[in-house]
């Protein structure tokens, strides 16, 4: 199999790598507390990586001590926030509803781009940004003007609105502000920071109570966690990215809500409502017109 060919078996299986977050975070809702799920799956996922980050973060030392703070609030965003939130969500929310609403981030990207960076925001993108948000607002109201008047929303979707929103703030940091660090050994730090902000927030966790049962689906989901949606979906998009270009690996945020509204009513039972098709025909081609290139 040569490269291009490896490249696109990536790109056609990465969409069910990323989404399969947000299936184990719905499927596994009632078995193990939130924030303890996101601190063990990046736990797990630096061990994986400090084999081949651990040397190059020592030959980087000076550099980290430069970043640490954009270390620390990076990871605070993309392991933190990202991470719990999802999870924390996923107790009163859909599968479904996670990936729909999260297809909104690249939305977020270019509005947060426009507001803090004064990138140039075209009366195009302008219209993909109102439709995506009004697809979004469609799925957290499920169609319903009188959830939005009367602000009956269901919890776990503004959790799910708050990482997301987290994870646009978290990719316009990780592109303006510039490191030394190689890009994987950069992965590990942030991890790393998130795990320090996690931290007093798992032990509270505990604190309170609500403490991880041990057993093997607990293990299995945890390790599930670090090997696919964090270290594979990572690692096959840099090779996408690097191979293919950014045109075949902007197919990635489209695909990502198909892939999770099919497996979630294959692998979880969900239904398809009529809102969540109205939400996808606004939240994808709201994406195109915000995204692509004029």
């Amino acid at each position: 199999m040569t490269e291009r060919q490896l490249a696109f078996l990536l790109l056609a299986l990465a969409p069910a790598f990323f989404c399969s977050n947000m299936l184990v975070a719905r499927a596994t809702h009632d078995l193990i507390p939130p924030v303890a799920l996101a601190f063990w799956r990046w736990a797990v996922t630096f061990l994986l990586l400090s084999p081949i980050t651990l040397a190059v973060l020592w030959r980087h030392r000076d550099a980290l001590r430069r970043d640490w703070l954009d270390l620390l609030v990076l990871g605070a965003l993309g392991m933190g926030v990202c991470g719990a939130f999802v999870y924390i969500g996923a107790d009163s929310t859909t599968a479904t509803n996670i990936g729909l609403i999260y297809a909104a981030s690249p939305i977020l990207i270019v509005v947060f781009a426009r507001l803090f960076y004064g990138e140039s925001l075209s009366m195009r993108q302008g219209l993909g940004v109102a439709i995506c948000l009004l697809g979004v607002l469609a799925i957290i109201c499920k169609g319903d003007p009188r959830i939005l008047l009367e602000l009956l929303f269901v919890v776990g979707d503004l959790w799910i609105t708050a990482a997301a929103i987290a994870w646009a703030v978290y990719s316009l940091l990780l592109r303006h502000r510039n490191s030394e660090l190689p890009m994987i050994a950069r992965f590990a730090a942030i991890t790393a920071g998130g795990l320090i902000i996690l931290l007093p927030f798992y032990i509270g966790e505990m604190a309170a109570g609500d403490l991880v049962t041990w057993n093997g689906t607990t293990i299995v989901t945890i390790l599930f966690l670090a090997l696919v949606p964090s270290c594979g979906a990572y690692l096959s998009y840099a090779k996408i990215q690097r191979t293919l270009g950014a045109g075949p690996t902007s197919l990635l945020m489209y695909l990502v809500p198909l892939y999770n509204g099919v497996l979630a009513f294959l692998l979880l039972g969900e239904t398809l409502e009529i809102y969540h098709l109205v939400g996808a025909a606004m939240v994808l081609p709201g994406i195109y017109l915000a995204t692509r290139k004029a």
